[in-house]
């Protein structure tokens, strides 16, 4: 589908994506690039056959590439657009992965003066906690939504082959405004993450002087394993996307603060009311999730 992919930021999603468009003949040579404190990173993924090449220099890296994926956390989105914009070729198609895509989209107006056409922001619905090449699976987008933020004057070819590159990887591929997808990833994605930072925060400080941790047991485990989470990523996302998330944080502190109001004046029946709501709300979510995961296999 293209003759030389270029991935900046070979990590879990740059290595996963590498690995599934070489399984899936999607490229015909896949290069990495990275900075100088990531070599060790990028010889790993060459060793291992992730990538065919890596290069430290941006000019050779992309030189020729007819794809260009941006897979770096997005504070560094800016700075990436910055180091390509003397080698922006209009024979290439450029993507992202990030989280947030309006800040993606700012970025770009901030170092071209408006979004190149050619320029086609992406956010794969897929991860895991580990980062590295060494984290990377083939598969990782097999089923999983993908979801593109293009704007009005975004190339329909371009738009077209990436499109196309995703449901290659296996991804079931939406469209959406930018805006839009910030705030369905903060309540779906953001505001859970700060959630289980917030619970493991409170009791990790609890733990140094009692025994919760010890005790604590499967439920707490599923609950909090997005903890694990990288926290300078995840302090990036925030910030790129906190005009949406700081609404939902003051809409959960209603929430508690309601739960905190019914316990203390006894009020069961509320609180049965609250928690067999949430319980029918998560219920018809699985049953909405299993009907589009049979639809996407």
């Amino acid at each position: 589908m293209f003759n030389k992919l270029c991935i900046i930021g070979v990590g879990l999603i740059g290595g996963s994506i590498a690995k599934t468009a070489r399984l899936q003949n999607l490229a015909t040579v896949i290069v990495g690039f990275g900075r100088e404190d990531d070599v060790q990173n990028l010889q790993t993924a060459r060793q291992i056959g992730v990538i065919d090449a890596y290069y430290l220099d941006i000019a050779v890296a992309v030189a020729d590439a007819d794809l260009v994926i941006i897979a770096t956390p997005v504070a560094s989105t800016a700075d990436v657009l910055r180091l390509l914009q003397p080698y922006w070729s209009a024979n290439t198609v450029y993507t992202d992965v990030g989280s947030t895509k309006g800040s993606v989209l700012a970025a770009a107006q901030a170092v071209f003066g408006q979004v190149p056409d050619n320029f086609v922001p992406a956010h794969p619905i897929a991860g895991a906690e580990q980062s590295g090449v060494l984290a990377a699976v083939d598969g990782l987008f097999a089923n999983k939504r993908l979801i593109i933020t293009p704007v009005e004057t975004t190339d329909t070819e371009a738009l077209r082959k990436i499109q196309r590159f995703w449901q290659g990887l296996g991804s079931a591929v939406s469209v959406m405004e930018a805006t839009h997808h910030d705030q369905i990833l903060a309540a779906t994605s953001h505001l859970p993450h700060i959630l289980a930072f917030a619970l493991v925060d409170m009791l990790g400080h609890k733990d140094e002087q009692s025994e919760i941790f010890k005790y604590a047991a499967g439920g707490f485990k599923d609950f909090t394993r997005i903890a694990s989470s990288d926290p300078g990523m995840w302090t990036a996302i925030c910030e790129a996307n906190k005009q949406e998330i700081l609404p939902l944080i003051d809409q959960l502190q209603m929430e508690l603060a309601k739960l905190h109001d019914l316990l203390a004046a006894d009020d069961y029946s509320q609180l049965f009311a609250t928690f067999a709501y949430a319980k029918t709300a998560r219920q018809r979510f699985l049953e909405q999730f299993d009907k589009q995961q049979n639809q996407l296999q």
